[in-house]
């Protein structure tokens, strides 16, 4: 590493620009990531929160099963229920409404369960629970009166901050859901089942025509969900492409006006192996400067803009980026090697000297 803190200490100028680049290329993944943890806390918080092993969907037709068009009736709860090997079923309605409190209104998304699961849920129909953002959206708190669909409700708590589908939620028993939701023109029946224990699931799913997927792999039910993670994870992908882009091209070319020094550094007798270490630990410390400075910016910015944005600040939507960059940085470098491990040092002593 000798030969490259004197390279870094001369050329500080390239590698300082270099270094700027990885930096806001970091700022950029990192806020992007920042921002698609958030909007996905904000899309599918509520469904994560759903008690029980597997989600049971069901499809409308040869259609994949979504939570808009899931209905599942009292047969289907029931065979769940008696199915071997299940320990308990919990149906959870779901709807999506407007609702008004003494300080605000504005939509909220209704879950009807029954109490007795870590989910929040009241013990009488005519109280609700409601989650932090839709207390703050609607200006209520424990005791206060809410009005939806025309019925009043008294909050009898206030939840976790929960997410469905970009409303907050308030959740009430399965008996004043099913009424609610029967007033704005649904069936009653309940959209999901969350069922827990180690029954034959496909056995189970194939014989009352629904759909029995693990938390994580039933939120692509929510198409709002894939159409926002789609898009925002393209782009955080392709900028990881740009930074091992980036970050190769700049050491392929550095390597390139470097060749002549290499081959000298071999007819003194260096070896290949050093050379190779001494390349990759320079990129190594352009890479880590750069992505700490871009890491440290996007924490700066995500708790600054957390009142007006949803992001989400986390290891996995910092120091997760941070490592890949380093990563896709160093694969990057790597590509300038041939250069070093090919160099002759027959070249550093004939006619080009």
């Amino acid at each position: 590493m000798y030969v490259a803190w004197r390279d870094l200490r001369f050329a500080r100028g390239r590698f300082a620009l270099i270094g700027a680049v990885v930096a806001l290329i970091t700022l950029l993944v990192g806020f992007l990531s920042g921002l698609t943890g958030g909007l996905a806390a904000q899309n599918v918080s509520a469904v994560l929160a759903l008690p029980g092993d597997r989600l049971v969907l069901h499809p409308v037709g040869d259609a994949a099963a979504t939570f808009a068009d899931s209905a599942i009736d009292d047969d289907t709860v029931a065979a769940w229920r008696t199915a071997p090997g299940v320990d308990a079923v919990t149906a959870v309605g779901i709807v999506q409404t407007r609702a008004e409190g003494p300080d605000g209104s504005g939509g909220v998304a209704l879950f009807g369960l029954d109490p007795g699961t870590t989910f929040p849920a009241p013990t009488h129909d005519g109280d609700v629970d409601l989650s932090s953002g839709a207390a703050t959206a609607l200006g209520a708190a424990a005791g206060d009166e809410v009005t939806i669909a025309g019925q009043s409700f008294r909050v009898a708590g206030i939840a976790d901050d929960l997410s469905y589908s970009h409303t907050p939620v308030v959740s009430m028993t399965s008996a004043a859901w099913r009424a609610l939701d029967q007033r704005l023109g649904g069936t009653g029946a309940a959209t999901v089942l969350a069922v827990d224990g180690t029954p034959a699931w496909d056995e189970i799913a194939a014989g009352t025509g629904t759909v029995a997927s693990p938390p994580l792999s039933s939120l692509t039910a929510l198409p709002t969900f894939r159409s926002e993670i789609g898009s925002l994870a393209l782009m955080i992908a392709m900028l990881f492409g740009v930074s091992a882009l980036v970050v190769g091209a700049f050491f392929t070319v550095w390597t390139m006006q470097r060749s002549a020094d290499v081959a000298v550094l071999k007819a003194l007798g260096a070896s290949t192996p050093a050379l190779v270490r001494d390349a990759i630990g320079q990129a190594l410390v352009v890479l880590v400067v750069g992505v700490g400075v871009g890491i440290a910016l996007t924490t700066a910015l995500g708790a600054l803009a957390g009142n007006a944005l949803p992001f989400l600040l986390s290891p996995l939507t910092t120091l997760a980026p941070a490592l890949a960059l380093i990563v896709l940085g160093l694969a990057g470098a790597a590509v300038s090697l041939r250069i070093v491990t090919s160099s002759d040092p027959l070249t550093a002593l004939g006619s080009t000297r």
